[in-house]
């Protein structure tokens, strides 16, 4: 089978950089098992989000690379949503740093989904959320029912 380029590297990344960002998070979950120090489990709870994000990362490189055609309807591909709204996210508030002279900053995102998000000590995604959140000094609330769940950031900005 004669398999392009493209298909070609995003294999080599599969089984090269993706297995290896992996098999580190695993290694950081071994860690914060055994870690007691609460501030130790906050930064290896953050390196665990951020390596779960480069590892997501590298998955869309494979993604896009193993596309036949690269010019399908890419709002269908769920990763590109993500991909796509972290620019929008990312323009939007460096717009509000930048220009509107704000002391505070609240972003709410909500869905009609079926609910059950809550913040479980042994996951990283909710309560690296917060972490984060905390670092920038400010307030995440998470509201999840049959009707879906909204999640509302409130962080004050601090003018230079």
């Amino acid at each position: 089978m004669n398999t392009s380029p493209r298909v070609r590297l995003a294999q080599d990344l599969h089984d090269g950089i993706a297995q290896d960002l992996v098999a580190l998070g695993y290694g950081v979950d071994a860690l914060f098992a055994d870690e007691k120090d609460e501030i130790k489990r906050a930064s290896l709870r953050l390196l665990r989000l951020d390596i779960t994000s480069l590892i997501e990362k590298v998955r869309l490189e494979i993604f896009d690379l193993r596309k036949e055609n690269i010019h399908e309807d890419l709002i269908e591909s769920h990763p590109i949503i993500k991909v796509e709204l972290a620019k929008v996210f990312n323009e939007i508030i460096e717009n509000i740093l930048q220009h509107s002279e704000a002391s505070a900053l609240t972003l709410v995102i909500s869905d009609n989904g079926i609910g059950g998000a809550q913040s479980i000590q042994s996951h990283h995604g909710l309560q690296g959320c917060e972490d984060r959140i905390r670092i920038l000094e400010g307030e995440i609330e998470v509201g999840s029912d049959f009707t879906g769940t909204s999640v509302k950031i409130s962080i004050p900005l601090r003018h230079i």
